[in-house]
């Protein structure tokens, strides 16, 4: 099995790597049993490496870091959100096909 472009985050490593981050990260807020979010992780794998150095992609599960989505008013998955230096810039709610996702990491950069 190769490793992720897309690593899983706990709460503790996204205050540290996001929230107190000073660059910019993707986080995917998705769950396990999530058709959807099974469908867009192999383009967010892609765009991992399409702009490895530049923006970093993550995943927090749902369900075990609802405290998280929660503080940051997710209420559907998958939910991609883009912050920049800690901050909150863009979401981008449901699956999208590749182009959508690489326009709204883009957008950001």
């Amino acid at each position: 099995m190769t490793q992720s472009n897309v690593p899983m985050i706990s709460r503790s490593q996204f205050e540290a790597n996001v929230e107190n981050g000073t660059g910019i990260t993707l986080v995917d807020f998705y769950a396990d049993w999530c058709g959807p979010c099974k469908m867009i992780t192999p383009v967010l794998e892609e765009l991992a490496e399409e702009f490895q150095g530049k923006v970093s992609i993550v995943k927090i599960n749902a369900d075990s870091e609802a405290d998280v989505l929660a503080k940051y008013g997710v209420r559907g998955i998958p939910t991609m959100m883009m912050f920049k230096a800690g901050e909150s810039v863009g979401t981008s709610v449901g699956a999208q096909p590749y182009s959508a996702i690489k326009g709204f990491i883009e957008k950001h950069l």
